[in-house]
């Protein structure tokens, strides 16, 4: 277990596992479903995989809409590829962005998970299905995370192999 916590960054805890835990303990404290987990085994893995998707929902949705709303300023992607090998200080900064953004999302999402707990007292078959939504829901997520992720990937080869042309033709 602590070879396991050893390998954990502090963008992982930070975005993935902290945001998890305090996911659990609020969902618990709110609502009438059961987060928290009496094996620390169990609820290590479990807290980081919700930590995961709160983190999935930080990106794939609250971003986006800041961004929309214009409550949010951003720079095109090959920009802090480039800022980021001049300012080491600009990775620590957007680790601590994307924690904000986490934390944004996990309370986004305890509402959500409320807001669902009334519905399925309402909607009896909604709380019947509930298993199936979250699936779902869950699968076309991590589906566009994926997507995105990509698209990360792609842009810092394609800026690599750029960089490498224009120092290669000096």
């Amino acid at each position: 277990m602590s070879e396991f916590l050893s390998k954990l960054s502090s963008y992982n805890i930070f975005n993935y596992l902290l945001p998890g835990v305090v996911f659990a303990i609020l969902a618990d404290e709110i609502t009438n479903y059961r987060f928290l987990q009496s094996d620390i085994v169990v609820g290590l893995f479990l807290y980081y995989f919700m930590g995961l998707v709160v983190s999935r929902i930080g990106s794939l949705v609250v971003e986006p809409l800041l961004r929309k709303a214009r409550f949010l300023e951003t720079a095109p992607y090959s920009d802090f590829i480039d800022a980021s090998k001049k300012d080491d200080k600009i990775k620590t900064l957007s680790e601590v962005n994307n924690s904000y953004r986490t934390f944004v999302a996990t309370f986004l999402s305890l509402l959500l998970v409320k807001v669902t707990e009334l519905l399925s007292d309402r909607f009896p078959v909604m709380g019947e299905n509930i298993t199936l939504i979250i699936v779902i829901l869950l699968f076309t997520g991590f589906v566009y995370s994926y997507r995105k992720q990509n698209s990360y990937v792609v842009s810092r080869i394609k800026h690599a192999i750029k960089s490498s042309q224009g120092s290669n033709d000096e």
